[in-house]
């Protein structure tokens, strides 16, 4: 009876030494990211909620796998070398196509977190299954589970993202076809890394020495492309609004056009369009103003006076409608990027 406790108690500390070893390095690498991201574009709450996400597709993917390795009738190493990189691939992204749908995502740096938090939830609940299954497992197998296939799954994502953001953010709508590139570089890494468990120490340290160097670089040039996007755009909204409330609108380009939008119009929808333009204005340049202060180490609380401004847009939109809301395209000239700021703010 002794010696059973004595083992039992030896297996658990065992195990608990095993376990942070395969779940905490790619969720510690996720907090750096966030920390490391200057303008704090995504919250704490919104990377809880893409964690969660990834790791409820660990639990889809595990019948997915189970049911298509029983239609190809593939022996095991076959099919994760080819054929489980893509329903894995397929399922998180999945959830970077929903977030760049609802205008989730405007720069590289939230694409990278986004990606490596679906990537991160993942991992995580597939070690733990494995943990599960082989608790007995020598500690080198949780290294590299834990610093090298978790990290993995995290980092073909946050690519995924980092490549779709760079071919889609000068878009309204997203052409399905621009999230083909970054899915194929996402599985191929995912079967390469496959390919090699005969060498899993040294894929785990060329993942370790590639993956954050690449993010490096992508954390750099997205702050530096959203320091001149910020100088810009803020004196273009400001400029618009001066314009916009002096007498001198009318004579304006966009004057005259909601001018001649009173022939297709109602007088009150054209006025609701000059108050909408004016609103989705200010709160660009609000949301610009709170990016700026976030750069320099500074944030702001949206006051109620904001939340107002939401609700009267909200309502001018529903007033205008699809067709007038399309109408006026040419002159609010939205891109992803318009709406994402926005979406940050609200």
């Amino acid at each position: 009876m002794l010696s059973r406790t004595f083992t039992l108690g030896f297996m658990l500390t065992d195990l608990f030494t095993r376990a942070p070893v395969g779940l905490l390095p790619v969720l510690i690498f996720l907090l750096v990211l966030v920390y490391l991201d200057s303008y704090k574009l995504v919250g704490l709450r919104t990377v809880l909620w893409v964690i969660l996400a990834g790791a409820l597709l660990t639990v889809a993917g595990y019948w997915i796998n189970g049911y298509v390795i029983d239609i190809l009738a593939w022996d095991l190493q076959a099919y994760s070398r080819y054929a489980a990189p893509v329903v894995e691939e397929g399922l998180k992204a999945s959830v970077m196509i929903f977030l760049f749908r609802t205008h989730r995502i405007g720069f590289l740096v939230d694409a990278a977190i986004m990606g490596f938090a679906v990537g991160a939830g993942f991992g995580v609940v597939e070690n733990f299954y494995y943990l599960y299954l082989a608790a007995d497992a020598h500690i080198a197998v949780w290294v590299v589970r834990g610093f090298g296939t978790a990290i993995m799954h995290g980092g073909v994502m946050a690519l995924f993202g980092i490549m779709a953001q760079t071919l889609t953010e000068r878009s309204m709508k997203i052409n399905p076809l621009y999230y083909v590139p970054g899915f194929l570089v996402a599985i191929t890494i995912h079967s390469v890394f496959n390919h090699f468990p005969g060498t899993p120490i040294m894929t785990t340290l060329v993942t370790l020495i590639v993956l954050p160097l690449i993010l490096m670089i992508v954390f750099e040039k997205s702050a530096r492309s959203m320091h001149e996007w910020l100088e810009v755009d803020f004196d273009e909204d400001a400029a618009l609004l001066e314009q916009i409330n002096s007498g001198e609108f009318t004579e304006s380009k966009i004057g005259r056009f909601l001018e001649d939008l009173k022939q297709m119009f109602p007088g009150t929808v054209v006025v609701d369009m000059l108050c909408y333009l004016r609103l989705y204005t200010e709160l660009a340049l609000r949301a610009k103003g709170v990016l700026m202060m976030r750069e320099n180490g500074l944030d702001t609380p949206v006051g109620e006076r904001t939340r107002a401004k939401f609700e009267e847009m909200r309502y001018l939109e529903k007033s205008i409608g699809k067709t007038g809301l399309l109408a006026m395209s040419p002159f609010l000239q939205m891109t992803r990027k318009d709406l994402w700021q926005l979406y940050v703010l609200d």
